[in-house]
């Protein structure tokens, strides 16, 4: 059995990151827990964002044909390596930075506790870090497209 995705999106917000896909190119997301909706996934053109050496890649979205990575502050990873990354959109400005900002909507993040099983399985496998992708290390799943009602995934009206 593989080990589970760290990172999942919900099909309102994959629809939305391929819009933005077709506007700005390659895109990712990166959650740095910082200042400025640092708690919220910020999606940026991926050639427009240094990945640090000791950021996490929770995974590879299966949008688009290249996918969208998702990264992590190492600190971030340290406290959430628990959870699984559900990324969602909900109505509302989130961090000017972001791409989807201008759209009226912002992503969110929510994180679903991994079971002890999939921790075990997790543990098996060695994290990837900016260092180490810069080397040519990938994942070996991509985290998949989930249902808006999927566990983890927000309940709000949709925009």
């Amino acid at each position: 059995m593989n080990s589970p995705p760290g990172a999942l999106i919900t099909a309102s917000a994959a629809e939305l990151l391929g819009r933005l896909q077709e506007r700005h190119g390659p895109v990712m997301f990166h959650q740095s827990g910082g200042c400025c909706d640092g708690s919220s996934p910020m999606c940026y053109p991926r050639a427009d964002f240094l990945v640090g050496d000791r950021d996490v890649l929770l995974g590879v979205l299966d949008v688009g044909r290249e996918g969208v990575p998702v990264w992590i502050s190492g600190p971030q990873y340290q406290t959430w390596r628990h959870t699984q990354l559900v990324i969602d959109v909900v109505p509302g400005r989130g961090g000017g930075f972001s791409l989807e900002a201008p759209e009226g909507v912002r992503f969110l993040s929510r994180g679903r506790v991994f079971t002890d099983a999939e921790k075990a399985l997790l543990q098996q496998v060695p994290v990837i870090t900016g260092a180490a992708y810069e080397r040519g290390e990938r994942p070996s799943v991509r985290g998949e497209v989930v249902a808006d009602n999927a566990p983890g995934a927000c309940q709000p009206t949709r925009p």
